[in-house]
């Protein structure tokens, strides 16, 4: 079994413990903003349309519902603060896939991947000439992204890659092999990159969220805080054709409901094992110098991600920290969301390592903040969608760590779907079906654990997938971060 870079090139321990100390325990992102405050749900009221969940999912859904129909009474309820869990948490990297990749989409519905990649970029699109339309700033930069190979065997992967891209016609992906890859960003790890240049934007999590909260209330939708719900009911009776969302001081009856609880659990029963919460963590540097800036390059501002299984993903914020996350997904037993699985030393130590075997010029250098956040996991990788209680009910979850853009489409998904309209969107197989649950426990916790062991196995061997990696391809099972 072979090493990985970042095993055979090392910093001093030194280097990390000085990087690590005074370090805060704190998203940065949710630092770096304002947040107003919104009431707490007293008491009942009514609508056409109520949302459970106040991050992305959620709050397209508001914005995009009072677009469509500017009278529809609209409310939202958040259990704790607006834009505080995944959306204010995650690297703000917005990909136009809504299939993980390219290749998880080609596994699994190859006969529509055009069209999907066609609708992944409009919805890309669509989010940029939203901050222009709604009048939002959220540090949105189309800067596209590198895939970055570190180790010999992931420079063929970009190779196929590039080859797939060119064989399609697509003339905004570029393959920069050795010199020409650390021309655009200078580590000694880089064997080779693949820019894909059209396909990906970042943007301010955080900055999102609550422009997102602001466009909605201006449109007149109501916002609740501190409301977690506790019960979704079908009213019957003179109710019946309403849904009934219980609070702990209040309550709200709907003619419709949308549901964007992702990793938290689902109100409804039959979306119990359909996700898993797998944590995430991530480091945030002081902001580089200008001479530190022009030791590692990086002018064209890219998101970077190496293409290894247990992979990392890293960016610069406006001010020039760099965001380095990644790695080392983690489960925990039950799939519990509980914020002590955040502060993980180990975690963090390691990430030190690697972002300084990455930069090694950048040694000296303080990391201001760490964090962590829960992924929703589902088993095909990227997000599904469905109703309930005859219609009247919309969910969609499992984004599993590439939802900043899918969010919205899920959106317009459920949107459609309460409409019961037929759109390209809604006759999508990829809409229309729903993956494989996770098995209960204790097997969910064997079985997540033993995958994430052997994707590290990979990564040692050359990237040559074991027989159990090996059954979980062939019947479209999996777990990713």
């Amino acid at each position: 079994m072979g090493t990985t870079v970042f095993e055979r090139r090392r910093p001093a321990a030194s280097v990390v413990e000085h990087a690590l100390t005074g370090t805060r325990q704190a998203a940065f992102w949710l630092d770096d903003v304002q947040r107003p405050r919104y009431p707490e749900l007293r008491g009942a009221v009514t609508a056409d349309l109520a949302i459970v969940g106040g991050g992305y999912t959620g709050l397209w859904a508001a914005v995009l519902a009072k677009q469509r129909n500017p009278d529809a009474r609209v409310v939202l309820l958040e259990g704790q603060r607006i834009g505080w869990a995944a959306s204010g948490r995650n690297g703000g990297f917005c990909e136009a896939s809504l299939t993980h990749g390219r290749e998880n989409g080609e596994s699994r519905w190859p006969e529509e991947l055009d069209e999907l990649d066609r609708l992944g970029l409009e919805n890309l699109d669509e989010i940029e000439a939203a901050s222009a339309e709604l009048g939002m700033d959220f540090e949105f930069e189309r800067n596209g992204a590198l895939d970055i190979a570190v180790e010999p065997h992931q420079v063929e992967w970009l190779r196929e890659a590039a080859a797939d891209a060119a064989a399609r016609g697509d003339d905004s992906v570029e393959l920069l092999v050795g010199d020409a890859a650390r021309a655009e960003v200078n580590s000694p790890t880089y064997l080779a990159a693949l820019w894909n240049k059209r396909t990906s934007a970042l943007l301010h999590p955080a900055k999102l969220a609550l422009e997102l909260a602001r466009v909605a209330t201006e449109m007149g939708v109501q916002i609740f805080e501190h409301s977690p719900v506790r019960s979704l009911d079908t009213d019957k009776g003179a109710d019946a054709g309403s849904v009934s969302l219980r609070t702990a001081q209040g309550g709200v009856r709907s003619r419709q409901t949308v549901l964007a609880t992702n990793v938290f659990p689902s109100l409804l029963k039959r979306n119990t094992l359909m996700t898993v919460p797998v944590y995430d963590y991530a480091l945030m540097t002081e902001p580089l110098s200008d001479a530190q800036m022009r030791e590692i390059g990086w002018q064209n501002r890219q998101g970077l991600g190496d293409v290894a299984n247990q992979f990392h993903y890293y960016r610069l914020s406006r001010d020039n920290r760099v965001l380095f996350g990644g790695y080392d997904a983690v489960y925990h037993y039950g799939g519990r969301v509980r914020q002590s699985y955040e502060d993980r030393p180990a975690a963090f130590e390691l990430l030190a390592n690697h972002f300084f075997t990455t930069f090694p010029q950048l040694e000296g250098t303080r990391f201001t903040h760490k964090w962590a956040g829960a992924i929703d996991t589902c088993t095909r990788f990227s997000a599904f969608y469905g109703t309930a209680r005859g219609g009247r009910v919309a969910y969609a979850a499992g984004y599993t760590g590439l939802g900043v853009a899918a969010t919205r489409f899920a959106a317009n998904v459920m949107l459609d779907k309460l409409a019961g309209l037929e759109t390209e969107r809604t006759q999508l197989r990829m809409v229309r079906e729903r993956p494989l649950p996770f098995p209960p426990e204790p097997a969910a916790a064997l079985g997540i654990n033993a995958t994430r062991w052997a994707l590290d196995r990979a990564d040692h061997n050359d990237g040559k997938r074991n027989l159990l990696l090996k059954t979980l391809d062939a019947l479209g099972l999996g777990f990713d971060s």
